[in-house]
């Protein structure tokens, strides 16, 4: 029957980067098809990922594997033949717990193959040793009886069939042998690629350390400028302050300028009251001194104007300068804020990796 698949999935593929042994590099652009086989000639099991017309994944699962899940959805398996280790990113959890549920059974199914092939090729070389010490015997019987053909011929098809038995068991302690010597240098790989593993944790732990240092530095900084800020916002509340003065006097001038127009009326009322009545020179005289008084209060109350219109714009400057630099002291919080959010994803890729 060959291979058949047993349980299909889809997952993003990845390869651990071979130059570091740290960084994961994507082996697909998109969501593939992730495939366990089953081998009945063989009887052994494989993890298949086709991209294309390229295989991404080609992994013999052994008892000695072990599937680890590293996030909710992320899961890795290192695979000693191949000299990597796989990731596979699923789209949910379920299909994680699934997958790796199959993975365990798959690696169970594994462990006991290759318990019966041991036991096998244990009861095979017991066998093989019994014939071997019948096989004297027959030669012996075979130098009585004659020759080859005639031993052929008196023990029948037994001694075939004993001979058959022994070629099958040589061929099966052989392979015994070329699996052992396999199996030897996979637990070398293993140890190699444990080694390497436990220095690269190390190193990211040593890393985390450094980015906890980053981080709390950041945080310190962040918190100076919420002061800054805190102060900037005092100074503006100041300069809204000044606003609201500023409004007050503009209604005060208003107000003076509507005196001042009821001045100029009663001034011009005065003044026809002077013509028509030509008798109270005296009294226009007084009157002319009111508008005399009257007039050096306006320009006195010009005056006023004058610097209040100068206090205004002095007040407006200040509060544009205010804004500019609140402006400038945002777009640095901004920055900063960037900078911890890119720590962040830092640390969290991080604890992917890990």
């Amino acid at each position: 029957m060959g291979e058949q698949p047993i349980y299909t999935t889809r997952a993003h593929v990845f390869q651990i980067d071979p130059s570091t042994k740290k960084n994961w590099v994507p082996a697909s652009k998109q969501a593939v098809t992730v495939s366990y086989f089953y081998d009945s000639t063989r009887n052994s099991y494989r993890i298949i990922s086709v991209d294309g017309s390229k295989v991404i994944i080609n992994s013999t699962i052994t008892p000695n594997m072990t599937f680890t899940k590293t996030s909710q959805k992320f899961g890795q398996w290192a695979d000693s033949r191949a000299n990597t280790v796989f990731g596979l990113g699923f789209s949910s959890e379920q299909q994680l717990a699934k997958f790796a549920d199959k993975f365990q059974e798959v690696k169970e199914a594994a462990k006991l193959a290759r318990d019966k092939s041991q036991e096998k090729v244990d009861t095979l070389s017991n066998h093989s040793q019994e014939s071997g010490r019948e096989t004297p015997s027959a030669n012996q019987a075979s130098s009585i009886n004659g020759t080859d053909d005639e031993k052929i011929s008196h023990v029948g098809p037994e001694a075939a069939l004993l001979k058959s038995e022994n070629e099958r068991l040589k061929t099966a302690v052989e392979q015994s042998n070329t699996n052992a010597k396999k199996w030897e240098t996979e637990l070398q790989t293993l140890r190699e690629n444990n080694a390497r593993l436990v220095d690269a944790l190390q190193e990211s732990s040593a890393n985390v350390e450094s980015w906890k240092k980053q981080l709390s530095a950041c945080k310190e900084e962040s918190d100076s400028l919420r002061e800054k800020i805190a102060e900037l916002e005092a100074q503006c509340n100041e300069a809204n302050q000044e606003k609201q003065k500023n409004a007050q006097l503009s209604v005060r001038v208003q107000e003076l300028e509507a005196e001042l127009q009821d001045k100029e009326q009663e001034l011009e009322n005065l003044r026809k009251q002077a013509e028509i009545i030509p008798q109270l020179m005296t009294e226009c005289e007084s009157i002319t001194a009111k508008l005399q008084a009257a007039e050096t209060k306006n320009k006195e109350l010009e005056g006023r104007i004058d610097g209040l219109q100068l206090d205004i714009d002095d007040s407006r400057q200040k509060q544009g300068n205010m804004k500019g630099e609140l402006k400038k002291f945002m777009d640095i919080l901004d920055g900063k804020i960037d900078e911890l959010h890119e720590f962040r994803q830092g640390l969290s890729k991080l604890g992917v990796d890990n």
